[in-house]
């Protein structure tokens, strides 16, 4: 087992802008995409606007160190133990404060109340951490998918 270089969450996305130095890139929808049960939340079908609209939200730069052109399709990744820090960051931070200020209120009140209202304190103080700790994520360049190749042209690509 190789430890040296960290496992690679891959995916496809076609170049639809070049910018000076600056490339933009949108993720290729895969044919799952669109008959899942979230669909109609994370843009791929449904939603609020047109379908440029979620495309546009979905865009993301990158350097374009390798000389990339309008059209073209490249693989990016993001590494496998950033994806897991962003998920934690983004679900079990909110949910462990609110849980937490649960737990104290009930222990100490014991008023279902004063319980829920603590919940409520709890959630909104584990999201502002979770957004703390995303800026800082975020500032240190973690959250950013990094160019890894050029895609095939006829071929399908392997997620790894």
């Amino acid at each position: 087992m190789d430890f040296s270089a960290p496992d690679m969450v891959e995916g496809i996305a076609h170049v639809v802008a070049v910018e000076g130095t600056i490339v933009w890139l949108e993720p290729e929808q895969t044919t799952s995409c669109g008959s899942c049960a979230s669909s109609s939340t994370c843009g791929a079908k449904g939603g609020i606007g047109t379908t440029a609209n979620r495309l546009e939200a979905r865009r993301f730069s990158l350097e374009n160190h390798p000389g990339l052109v309008v059209g073209e399709r490249v693989v990016v990744g993001i590494r496998e133990n950033t994806l897991l820090k962003a998920s934690l960051t983004a679900y079990a931070i909110p949910l462990a404060a609110m849980l937490g200020a649960g737990v104290m209120a009930q222990w100490a009140a014991g008023s279902d109340g004063i319980t829920m209202a603590a919940m409520v304190a709890g959630l909104a103080l584990g999201l502002g951490i979770a957004r703390l700790s995303a800026g800082h994520l975020s500032s240190r360049g973690d959250l950013a998918p990094r160019f890894i190749r050029r895609a095939n042209t006829g071929g399908t690509c392997k997620i790894t």
